[in-house]
């Protein structure tokens, strides 16, 4: 008698087609769901694998525009970074997958979502956490934290070995020694040979971007349009090419950015569960849109509100990483975020060359940037004379403080 219907997360790798067959063992059935987010891969074959090993339907979602208009752009909005330097691309990808992961267990009435996330890392996080609140009453089947499937399956040896008794079909060429995550916003690299923090990444491991060194000797100049701090059009002034639909703009930009091998980094991170882990990742398009969204948000957005902005962008990143975006306090900032994008409008010019990006100009019909006022060669509606008693008043502070510092210092 079957435990009843399970949606499994399913990338038609080797983890999570073991899971399907391991689900199937134990008495449920399976429903496989896989998300086209832009990576690499063989859809039909990987649906045909699904069915030959016996899941019950198959979902296929393309989930790229969705992926792009609602959930990358808001972070382009928010300049988000997480700890300075990741630019949160598996970490936007979650719950973008998980919200269509739950709407089909929804429809088909399945009781229970699984997934093949390792019990050491974020992405059980990010799953599930979603899958709660978007789905309360959904039970979930981690198998990585289930002793009696991790004791079975202690590596990929033991998972070949299972692969190989139940007829799964298994890559022939051996597996890159590192762990890799893709969809359209980049690539990630962990944990194998990565573990080591101080070896160097193989010069063969990137995907998404050229060496720069290998890169063209010439630039590609780009002029990118926002209109309320989202990208609405992008044109390469070297050849005219132009693009001006969410997704295209967004592949476009992996183009020119993965040709001149712009987007990579090598960090040491915190993980939400409380340990370090090493992680390499490619972003070539998310780096270029950081570059020109901060040049254009900060020509025409006052001054305090955008200090206010910076440290709700902080929090945002942190609550994307860490699987709260469908959290009330993760609403809220991206509310607040939207809010102050209103008059972030206008043109960047810049230069994508040797993994660099080098902004080059700009304009804004909504520009705070008033050239007479700033010119060093006329006075403009202001008076230098003011200057002396805001420097003044400025002062007090710094000389009542210092004067204390004096009179508790020893004399000599």
């Amino acid at each position: 008698m079957s435990k009843g219907t399970v949606v499994l997360a399913y990338s038609g790798g080797l983890d999570t087609s073991c899971i399907l067959v391991w689900l199937k063992e134990q008495g449920y059935d399976v429903i496989a769901f896989l998300a086209n987010i832009g990576q690499d891969e063989d859809f039909d074959e990987a649906r045909k694998k699904a069915e030959n090993l016996g899941a019950k339907k198959v979902f296929i979602e393309d989930l790229r525009a969705e992926f792009v208009e609602h959930f990358i752009w808001p972070a382009v909005q928010a300049n988000a970074v997480y700890e300075d330097r990741y630019l949160l691309g598996t970490s936007l990808a979650r719950p973008c997958i998980s919200r269509s992961l739950v709407d089909v267990a929804r429809r088909e009435k399945a009781h229970f979502i699984s997934h093949g996330a390792t019990g050491k890392g974020n992405d059980q996080v990010r799953f599930e956490l979603t899958s709660y609140a978007l789905y309360p009453e959904v039970k979930i089947i981690a198998p990585w934290r289930i002793p009696e499937f991790y004791n079975r399956f202690k590596g990929r040896l033991d998972l070949m070995e299972y692969a190989e008794k139940h007829g799964i079909p298994v890559p022939v060429t051996p597996k890159a020694p590192w762990s890799m995550d893709a969809n359209l916003m980049h690539i990630s690299y962990e944990s194998g040979i990565l573990e080591d923090p101080k070896s160097h990444a193989p010069v063969d491991l990137y995907l998404m971007t050229k060496n720069p060194e290998e890169a063209p000797n010439a630039p590609d100049v780009l002029e990118i349009t926002f209109r309320k701090g989202v990208p609405v059009k992008v044109t390469n002034l070297k050849d005219a090419t132009s693009k001006d639909a969410a997704l295209d703009i967004f592949l476009y930009l992996n183009e020119i950015g993965g040709r001149h091998g712009v987007g990579r980094i090598d960090i040491v991170e915190n993980r939400f569960i409380g340990m370090k882990s090493r992680g390499i990742y490619e972003t070539p398009g998310g780096t270029i849109l950081l570059q020109a969204h901060l040049d254009i948000e900060t020509f025409t957005m006052d001054k305090e509100v955008r200090r206010i902005k910076q440290g709700l962008s902080v929090k945002f990143s942190e609550l994307v990483y860490n699987g709260f975006w469908y959290s009330p306090e993760c609403d809220f900032v991206r509310h607040c975020i939207q809010k102050s994008q209103e008059n972030v409008e206008g043109t960047v010019q810049l230069s994508v060359f040797k993994g660099q990006v080098y902004l080059l100009g700009r304009e804004s019909p909504k520009s705070l940037y008033n050239e007479e006022l700033v010119s060093m060669d006329k006075q403009g509606d202001y008076d230098p004379c003011d200057a002396s008693g805001f420097i003044r008043i400025n002062a007090v502070r710094l000389r009542e403080y210092h004067r204390l510092q004096g009179l508790s210092s020893p004399k000599n």
